[in-house]
């Protein structure tokens, strides 16, 4: 089952990303610092991370698999990530692919 990953701390589109999870059926994972109401919905989960400026984006990178969906602008999140071969969704919706990150974004690292 597809699972989408959140990097909740400054995402604007968070409540979009629990409606789709829930209308698909897919768990949806807000992973954070700290700071967000937890949603009440089973499919929807929150993880607290410590704290600390790469936290959320190493327990993220650690715990995506091929198929998952990794919502962030966080360029070298999605760097972190590829190797996993996730699809990749800014929070403007603009989609990247894996071989597309694949090439572009070691670089941005």
């Amino acid at each position: 089952m597809t699972t989408i990953y959140v990097d909740a701390d400054a995402c604007p589109v968070k409540d979009e990303v629990t409606y789709i999870a829930i209308r698909h059926g897919c768990r949806a994972v807000m992973v954070c610092n700290g700071g967000i109401r937890p949603n009440p919905h089973p499919l929807i989960d929150l993880v607290i991370v410590d704290d600390g400026p790469d936290a959320a984006d190493i327990w993220i990178a650690s715990t995506v698999a091929a198929g998952d969906i990794v919502v962030t602008n966080d360029i070298p999140l999605a760097s972190k990530c590829v190797a996993s071969d996730p699809a990749f969704c800014a929070p403007t919706a603009a989609r990247s692919l894996p071989p597309i990150s694949a090439a572009y974004l070691p670089r941005a690292t």
